[in-house]
């Protein structure tokens, strides 16, 4: 009989159980009946895993809690008057509470998810208050769309709205901020327990993930003054490299756009986190919307479309912002290029210059030493000479010749020896340097 295989004898990658657990994290919490949803978002500069989980330690100590679901970056907490899901994401941290209603209660305006919660503990989460809004969850039974329709006159206020989950539940809201919260409202109209979160958790994202798209709009506006500075100064620059009549002109501009290329690497670096997450938030946008299969509600503007007037142009404005930076970039590192090559083009031309007066001093140098040498075969021939004469007289008993005259022959003879042994030193270190130059 084969061996049956054992999981435990294979050796399993780390990242194997954490990778597959990432697909069902965050499930949505199914919803039944009426609902109150209070969603609340921090911005913060870092993740504060450990001290939002302290935190969150403390509500449950001062509320009899059970955490039903918990890991590093969610945790679910479901405590006898509310439901509590915070999670850490890279850039804020969300917490939704989830409360129970009774059909047909009517709500205080002010009424939140989370008005059981000390408001000392609610003021002390970590982070600033970027998101703030409420879902209103009904059945079509408790409030009939019709109803919420006949209120919204010609010259009420604008209204974005839309049937959903193939029209089985229908969403209204402002996305105006309203004391502080936005509001919407869901009318189920036969969505299951599970649609119903999924719808609830959809909206969520939108209103949360939209704002975190619009961080980026500020930044983008910042800039593009700046750039508008900075295009006029390169044009300026480019002006004066037409005008540049001295290397030390050229050398002048050449700092001026060291520096704004500087400038530009750097507001780059300061922006492209911002754009890039903007982009993603806003992708994360656009995908929510069209998992919420939304059914136009004549007269009113859905959610798509609404985020296309008002989200589109934004997140166009950032996207415009980016590449005009990095079209300033390559055409601030284009033209410092260019002024380098005129630079080294009247470097060489100066090198050029000196290496002929180098040469022609070492043309000087040769004349005056084949001079040097011509003295030098003169002195020496007569020295030679000299020892000739002394030799002669020295002896003059082995001979009948006049020294005077032995002294005369030696001459010529002494200075063809020597300018033989010159040219012949000269040929050989002529021979040496072209070796060498080869």
């Amino acid at each position: 009989m084969h061996p049956r295989l054992m999981i435990a004898d294979l050796q399993e990658h780390p990242l194997r159980a954490p990778l597959n657990n990432e697909f069902h994290a965050r499930p949505p919490l199914p919803l039944i009946g009426a609902t109150l949803v209070s969603h609340l978002a921090f911005k913060h500069g870092a993740p504060l895993s450990t001290s939002e989980r302290a935190h969150i330690t403390q509500l449950s100590q001062a509320h009899t809690a059970v955490s039903i679901d918990s890991s590093d970056a969610h945790l679910l907490l479901e405590t006898t008057s509310f439901r509590l899901r915070w999670e850490l994401h890279t850039e804020f941290s969300s917490y939704t509470f989830f409360k129970p209603l009774v059909s047909g209660e009517v709500l205080d305006p002010e009424a939140t998810a989370f008005d059981a919660v000390d408001p000392a503990w609610l003021g002390a989460i970590p982070g600033k208050l970027i998101v703030a809004c409420h879902i209103e969850l009904r059945a079509t039974d408790e409030v009939s769309p019709e109803s919420i329709l006949a209120e919204l006159g010609p010259n009420g206020r604008p209204m974005v709205a839309a049937r959903v989950a193939d029209n089985a539940a229908w969403v209204f809201s402002d996305l105006k901020v309203n004391n502080g919260f936005s509001r919407f409202l869901v009318l189920n109209g036969g969505m299951t327990q599970r649609q119903t979160g999924r719808t609830v958790q959809r909206l969520v994202d939108i209103e949360t993930y939209r704002i975190m798209a619009l961080l980026g709009l500020p930044i983008a506006k910042e800039v593009g003054q700046w750039l508008y500075k900075s295009e006029k100064q390169l044009a300026a620059l480019m002006d004066r490299i037409g005008q540049a009549k001295t290397p030390e002109d050229e050398r002048h501009i050449l700092a001026a756009l060291s520096l704004l290329a500087a400038e530009v690497e750097h507001s780059i670096a300061r922006t492209t986190f911002r754009f890039g997450a903007a982009r993603a938030y806003h992708g994360l946008v656009t995908q929510r919307i069209e998992e919420l299969r939304e059914t136009r509600i004549r007269g009113l503007l859905t959610f798509d479309e609404f985020m296309q007037r008002r989200l589109q142009p934004a997140m166009a404005t950032c996207a415009a912002i980016g590449r005009r930076q990095e079209e300033l970039s390559g055409r601030v590192a284009r033209n410092s290029q260019l002024l380098r090559t005129r630079v080294d083009i009247e470097l060489e031309r100066q090198n050029q210059e000196l290496l002929g007066q180098m040469n022609q001093r070492a043309k000087l140098q040769l004349r005056l030493q084949e001079t040097v040498e011509g003295l030098s075969i003169v002195v020496l021939t007569y020295y030679g000479s000299q020892l000739v004469n002394y030799l002669a007289k020295g002896s003059k008993g082995l001979h009948h010749l006049d020294s005077d005259v032995i002294t005369a022959l030696s001459i010529p003879l002494i200075a063809g020896l020597l300018a033989w042994a010159t040219r012949r030193m000269r040929k050989k270190l002529a021979t040496e340097a072209a070796k060498v130059t080869a």
